[in-house]
């Protein structure tokens, strides 16, 4: 089973031939709502990956709440650990350019009423994994992965938005997942330079070894960078036309999990992850873009996977 504790929002998406400068309007956008939140995305995708999922997090008594749970239950999401608050279902404005490039503004709304607490312990055992993302309260995030970690259930953190990692949170975590600005905040908090090489990828081999944890660094249409068990896998992605990259990681995520409780080997689960991140990107909308398993499967044979043992 994959356990997602997160956060649930609505998309304002609005697309327009380039993102306006500041001070700047732009005229001519076309707007839509989409189902989102990093947490939702990421059950939905592990969900199409075929996994039996959960959603655990909150939203609010308003039209947006129906949006969002409707979207997760027809993914097939249970969302009995799914609760209302008094606050407002959360709501991104995400302003999406021809290149398919993105700023996103989140107003977090009932997502800051999530807590450890709302997780069930009859889902946290041994044999499953619990996704965290840090959308929430991070001392919520914190206690709900250490939760998950004394029951024997697995635990992957995508640290996006980052906010500062402890020694406590980190010492609870079996993958670590960041993009390359998010690593590069990690090297500033380990008191290494900022820079892909010696910055990003040295802060996730270094946690890697630290915490005994396995560290994927996400580079867009580059692929990512793995440390696993002692080794680095270089992972590419797939030649796509880029229409919306706004839940390409969350693609990447909710499919990688999906993949580990399946028990396949990490490097077929990032390849199946690298592919399901780079079909996210040619559709518009996080939810209305993730790939089925079967489109997924069809391509991660053209996904290149190369193994290299760290610092060679």
């Amino acid at each position: 089973m994959v356990v997602v504790f997160g956060s649930i929002n609505v998309d304002g998406v609005l697309t327009c031939r380039r993102l306006p400068s500041a001070g700047e309007t732009v005229i001519g956008a076309e707007y839509a709502r989409y189902p989102g939140g990093k947490g939702a995305n990421q059950a939905v995708a592990a969900a199409r990956f075929g996994a039996n999922v959960a959603m655990v997090g909150r939203v609010g008594s308003d039209e947006n709440a129906a949006l969002v749970l409707e979207a997760l239950s027809a993914a097939g999401v249970s969302l009995g650990g799914v609760r209302r608050s008094v606050a407002p279902t959360a709501y991104a404005s995400i302003w999406l350019d021809d290149s398919g490039e993105n700023r996103i503004v989140v107003a977090s709304g009932a997502n800051h009423e999530v807590r450890a607490e709302d997780l069930d312990p009859a889902q946290l055992e041994s044999g499953s994994w619990l996704v965290a993302q840090m959308e929430i309260d991070p001392e919520q995030n914190r206690l709900g992965m250490a939760r998950a970690r004394r029951a024997g259930t697995k635990v992957i953190l995508n640290a996006a938005p980052y906010h500062p990692l402890s020694t406590h949170a980190l010492e609870n975590v079996d993958v670590l997942i960041v993009n390359e600005l998010e690593a590069n905040d990690l090297a500033a908090d380990l008191g290494l330079e900022r820079g892909l090489e010696r910055g990003g990828l040295a802060a996730a081999q270094r946690s890697a070894e630290m915490f005994g944890l396995s560290a994927v660094v996400t580079l867009g249409e580059a692929g990512s960078v793995a440390f696993h068990a002692g080794k680095t896998l270089t992972i590419g992605a797939l030649p796509v036309e880029v229409r919306d990259t706004t839940g390409a990681g969350d693609a990447f995520v909710g499919t990688l999990a999906a993949a580990l409780a399946e028990d396949q080997p990490m490097e077929g689960a990032l390849r199946a992850a690298s592919a399901a991140g780079s079909l996210a990107c040619t559709r518009l909308g996080a939810q209305s873009g993730l790939a089925s398993r079967a489109e997924i499967e069809r391509s991660v044979g053209s996904v290149p996977l190369a193994r290299d043992e760290p610092g060679a």
